[in-house]
């Protein structure tokens, strides 16, 4: 008959207090920076057409293209002047600036900034 085999358990050390803590947001510059202070990466069309279509039992190509033209539609818009108003996401505008006076600041030179 054999004998049961007796494992051996390794003691953990304990967690210390600084690990106990969940991880706090810190404010960063940019609306693009994730929770833990680095910014996202950015997502293409083409990922977001590949998850709809997964998402929604589609063919990709078809989301593909139907993103494709919603986009052109909003570019089309835009360039007639339009204001776009999609809820949840926000309004969509173009607009122009006046010309500014900027300054480069390796050899501060005042730098001409034309209109936007």
């Amino acid at each position: 008959m054999a004998k049961a085999a007796k494992v051996a358990t390794a003691k953990q050390p304990a967690a210390s207090a600084k690990e106990d803590k969940a991880a706090v947001p810190t404010k960063t510059k940019g609306a693009a920076a994730a929770v833990n202070g680095t910014t996202a990466a950015a997502v293409s069309l083409k990922r977001m057409a590949a998850g709809l279509a997964e998402g929604h039992d589609l063919p990709k190509r078809q989301v593909e293209a139907m993103l494709g033209a919603f986009v052109q539609s909003l570019a089309e818009h835009l360039q007639q002047g339009s204001k776009i108003r999609i809820p949840g996401l926000g309004i969509f505008q173009v607009s122009s600036r006046a010309a500014r006076t900027g300054r480069n600041p390796v050899l501060s030179e005042l730098v001409p900034d034309p209109t936007t």
